[in-house]
């Protein structure tokens, strides 16, 4: 898959394509099934697909400070979205200018100039151009003008309930992880860096890693999960955990933290890039009045993650 960012760097004589268009955070099923109807219709033309998605994330230009959180970190979404057998990938950079466009200057600058647009696939709801003042009837009427059709793929939904974003955003906050895993088409995964923290685990005999994340990073619900915790990469080795997330009440902590004791491993992974699939969520966070009952809990939360896991 090829990779742009921004128009400029899309290569000369770049020829007729079949174009998506959204933030796809999450590459969930629903962004699924229009991505692969985008690639099915190009393959069935002898077009070339793109997948055209932003960066950062157009609510925060459009309203700062309302960013949202992210499901799938830039990397992480350009991967899932070249497993769907996406052509080529555009992140066009959204600057406070690129969300002045007027929804006809969209389509002419962006969709005939840049991308050579023979047909466009896109969600019934999508919205386009200054003000999401564009809709897919007007995206119609311009493709006439301009030459190029447009197709608009039906939501995806089960049992009546349609998977978004911010669905899925609204069950990881509530630390409904199997549901969002549900919708994803696979577990919601976070990602981060082993640093260093208070070391109160190796003390209790459960050393942890403790994971710096993303700013915007989309961090479950307080409480202890039962999760598999990937080390290099996306064919890394894979190894069952016990994660607690939340400012370890028993110890009066203030500080939110990710921390996964990783089962039946003895090694360093301080530094290192990891990553975290949630499974299942386990309880909520509790305050112990000692240690040892604390010490008890932690050992039966271990005892049914392996078995979750296993």
């Amino acid at each position: 898959m090829q990779r742009w960012r921004g128009f400029e760097t899309i290569p000369s004589g770049w020829g007729r394509s079949v174009v998506t268009i959204g933030v796809f955070d999450g590459v969930h099923r629903g962004h699924q099934a229009i991505i692969g109807h985008a690639v099915k219709r190009a393959r069935d033309s002898g077009l070339q697909s793109v997948v055209m998605t932003f960066d950062p994330h157009p609510a925060e230009v459009v309203r700062p400070g309302s960013h949202p959180a992210v499901l799938t970190e830039p990397v992480r979404k350009a991967e899932l979205i070249e497993a769907l057998g996406v052509d080529a990938l555009c992140v066009v950079p959204f600057t406070p200018a690129f969300s002045q466009l007027t929804p006809s200057e969209f389509v002419h600058d962006v969709l005939v100039e840049s991308l050579h647009t023979a047909s466009v696939v896109v969600g019934d709801n999508f919205r386009f151009g200054h003000r999401a003042a564009g809709d897919v009837e007007l995206l119609e009427s311009l493709g006439r003008t301009f030459g190029f059709t447009v197709e608009d793929a039906p939501l995806v939904a089960e049992d009546g309930l349609v998977f978004s974003s911010t669905y899925i955003r609204s069950c990881v906050d509530a630390g409904d992880v199997r549901a969002a895993a549900a919708a994803l088409g696979r577990p919601h995964r976070l990602a981060g860096v082993v640093v260093r923290g208070d070391q109160r685990g190796r003390e209790l005999g459960f050393p942890t890693a403790n994971l710096m994340t993303h700013r915007y990073a989309a961090v479950p619900a307080d409480g202890i999960y039962a999760a598999w915790l990937t080390r290099g990469g996306e064919k890394g080795v894979r190894l069952p955990a016990s994660v607690s997330i939340g400012t370890n009440p028993t110890f009066s902590g203030r500080e939110r933290r990710v921390e996964a004791y990783v089962l039946d491993f003895s090694g360093d992974l301080y530094g290192e890039r990891v990553s975290l699939d949630f499974v299942a969520l386990l309880r909520e966070q509790r305050k112990y009045d000692a240690i040892e009952p604390l010490v008890a809990q932690i050992e039966a939360d271990v005892a049914q993650t392996r078995v979750l896991l296993s």
